[in-house]
């Protein structure tokens, strides 16, 4: 009993607390084309556990269906006490014939790995 104890213990212990904030979730995103050049706004919204500038919530990207990378937003800053927080991006271009993106998030401990969102280009 006393070794489950101390090695619990242990565990809690040599548990930083950048590792314990988890991977970034896309929770929510929204599209909406008013340009004439026929480019796209992107809010999105994401979830993570940031505690400080050792481990936050760094991007965003839009994939095209075959993994390309259309665009990044890139995220300059911890949002620790703005939790979901929701981020745009204008002027990004969907290829023709395109009918849905995915929207992933990445942070600077775990890279990309956290819940992802996929949305229909409405055309």
């Amino acid at each position: 009993m006393i070794m489950r104890i101390l090695a619990a213990g242990l565990t809690v212990l040599a548990a930083s607390p950048a590792a314990s904030a988890g991977e970034a979730d896309v929770l929510k995103v929204a599209i909406m084309s008013f340009a004439k050049d026929g480019t796209w706004t992107f809010d999105v919204t994401v979830r993570h556990d940031d505690t400080g500038w050792d481990h936050y919530a760094d991007k965003w990207d839009i994939l095209g269906p075959d993994g390309r990378v259309l665009a990044t937003r890139v995220l300059l800053h911890p949002h620790e006490t703005e939790q979901p927080f929701t981020r745009s991006l204008d002027g990004v271009v969907i290829p023709p014939g395109v009918s849905a993106v995915t929207v992933r998030a990445h942070d600077t401990v775990h890279g990309y790995g956290g819940t992802e969102v996929t949305i229909s280009i409405p055309r």
